[in-house]
């Protein structure tokens, strides 16, 4: 043990004389203080929607449904315009006069002619211009009163009672029944159905929006706000609605196909758009008819792929950039 000790001690005492052969320059050394690198040190450069980005884009499924739904949407409003493009509404003769009824996709009309001569590729492209339009319109009028309802709903509280109330009467009516009544009482037209599928369709954004609202409107930071006095509309708009980009870009996405699918529906029971307005409903209809006939299937299939491909690139897009907006997801 003593052994151990004096060993411990030796030890020491060469460390010791180690350090007193140094000098204080040679132990120590100043830096130089930068003030402009103190301040950087509390700067941060982040930015919420070029993270929201940048998470978007290494979703490479997401991205390519973008860019080819952009393509489409380009292509849908230009067809009209471009040479060598036909009327959606014009039926074709030979030069006998017959109608070239139910001809199949060749070069001179690519996805063939309907029952009665018509140009199948003009009329698909016409359609998804219709169906787009009411789903856009129908998801932007939802949008714009699910929000606005919902943010009052959750956070002015004397109202929480009166929309509670239009919103369980308004909830226990079916969709599909008022879709129905104005499409009997109303002529049938894109305003008829774009005006009975917002009447309603405005209720679950709102009750949605309203649950967060009631979830996050008595946090501090709202708290402190309210107590600096703050505007409630400045409350509304920059407290509580940056929360809810993901919630309300997913049900915006999700609203486009829905609408679409709604007008599909109505066409499917007869009470859609008329037959003289191309539609992706109209085209599908009457393709169902034919769905007997091998040879005319095409008439079925090619307006279904519209369909499909419209509809589950929304859906895949709305659920990608929903997640990427999420901050719980950026770095």
């Amino acid at each position: 043990m003593a052994l151990r000790h004096k060993k411990v001690a030796a030890v020491e005492d060469s460390i010791n004389q180690s350090f007193q052969n140094l000098t204080d320059k040679e132990l120590f050394e100043f830096s130089d203080f930068d003030e402009g690198a103190a301040e950087r040190t509390g700067y941060s450069n982040y930015s919420y929607w070029r993270s929201t980005f940048q998470v978007f884009l290494k979703n490479k499924l997401a991205v390519f449904l973008l860019f080819l739904i952009g393509i489409i949407l380009l292509f849908t409003f230009i067809q009209p315009v471009l040479p060598g493009q036909r009327s959606a509404t014009q039926i074709f003769n030979n030069a006998s006069g017959m109608q070239l009824r139910n001809l199949q996709p060749g070069s001179e009309f690519w996805f063939g002619t309907n029952s009665i001569g018509q140009d199948l590729w003009s009329r698909v492209w016409s359609g998804t211009r219709t169906s787009l339009l009411i789903g856009f319109a129908v998801a932007l009028s939802e949008a714009v009163l699910g929000i606005l309802m919902g943010i009052l709903w959750g956070y002015v509280r004397k109202l929480d009672r009166i929309l509670t109330e239009i919103y369980n009467v308004l909830d226990n009516i079916p969709q599909t029944v008022v879709l129905i009544l104005f499409s009997y009482i109303m002529r049938p037209s894109v305003s008829t159905l774009i005006f009975a599928m917002c009447l309603t369709g405005w209720l679950d954004m709102a009750r949605f929006i309203r649950n967060q609202i009631v979830i996050i409107r008595d946090r501090d930071y709202n708290l402190a706000s309210r107590c600096l006095g703050t505007p409630t509309r400045r409350i509304m708009l920059r407290n509580l609605l940056p929360y809810l980009v993901s919630v309300i870009m997913l049900r915006m996405a999700l609203a486009i196909p829905a609408a679409i699918g709604n007008e599909v529906f109505l066409t499917y029971i007869g009470l859609g758009l008329p037959v003289s307005i191309p539609s992706l409903g109209n085209l599908i209809n009457e393709g169902r008819v034919l769905m007997t006939s091998a040879a005319l299937r095409y008439q079925l299939f090619f307006p279904a792929i519209a369909l499909s491909v419209v509809t589950i690139s929304f859906y895949i897009i709305g659920n990608a950039f929903a997640d990427a907006s999420d901050p719980k997801n950026h770095v």
